[in-house]
């Protein structure tokens, strides 16, 4: 695995950290010498992935945080100010998707929660990271987007609508903010954690899932981190506005 050392030292804000990629994000940066913000909704939780942080000798604080409530997601940047001093990298991962149907069946106020978390809440982060990275000099966001933000998922509707525009979000962001910061996305296919349990715990809809995955599995969630820590450090310093794809060749 790289080592990922012109991370160490750097200030990373992971949010939705509390579990699935998001922990694993967090674990990588850790491993890697940076320093943690950490940040979802449940403060027992992300206390836990706090301290298994530190254990790799990283300083971590814990910032309880509902992202899609826009004075707490400005608040998460200030107090990561506040503590750093900086802020060098956004990992903007907290999602929700409450619901698995038809997306003309879905009732208005499902979108609603979906874009104000998937979607709102990382244009609030990042115009708040941004006036801070480009106060300093630079600094670099990725978004977890998802592949059914490139093709349209079973089931997956608005969530997938969600994810376009978190995409399309980052191309906008990575010609505007350049060439102080750089703004690119990852996009995982299946991952084996709570969000995809719907998906997966089914047989007969596993099987159909996985259908078309080349490498007829789901991902692990450590198996997500390198491709967001390529994209924030120093070895991804020509690429901005791409999306990484790490799908196991679903949308090949």
């Amino acid at each position: 695995m790289p080592t990922y050392e012109e991370l160490r030292g750097k200030v990373v804000v992971v949010t939705g950290a509390s579990r699935g990629i998001g922990r694993e994000i967090a674990f990588g940066f850790a491993r890697a010498g940076a320093s943690l913000v950490l940040a979802s909704r449940k403060t027992v939780a992300l206390e836990s992935v706090a301290a298994e942080v530190r254990a790799f000798g990283a300083r971590a604080e814990v910032v309880p945080t509902h992202v899609g409530k826009a004075e707490e997601a400005r608040r998460l940047i200030a107090t990561t100010v506040e503590k750093f001093g900086r802020i060098d990298v956004l990992v903007n991962n907290a999602a929700t998707n409450p619901v698995f149907g038809p997306t003309v069946t879905a009732d208005e106020a499902v979108w609603d929660k979906i874009f104000e978390v998937n979607v709102r809440g990382p244009f609030v982060l990042c115009r708040a990271a941004a006036e801070r990275m480009v106060a300093q000099g630079g600094g670099a966001i990725v978004n977890i987007a998802s592949v059914a933000g490139l093709r349209p998922m079973m089931g997956l509707g608005i969530y997938g609508i969600s994810k376009a525009a978190l995409i399309h979000l980052t191309k906008t962001l990575a010609r505007e903010l350049a060439p102080s910061i750089r703004v690119n996305a990852v996009a995982p296919g299946l991952v084996q954690t709570d969000f995809s349990r719907a998906l997966l715990d089914d047989p007969d809809v596993r099987k159909i899932a996985l259908g078309d995955v080349p490498l007829a599995r789901p991902a692990a969630p450590a198996e997500i981190v390198d491709a967001v820590l390529y994209l924030a450090c120093d070895a991804s310093r020509y690429v901005t506005g791409e999306v990484l794809v790490v799908d196991g060749g679903k949308i090949v």
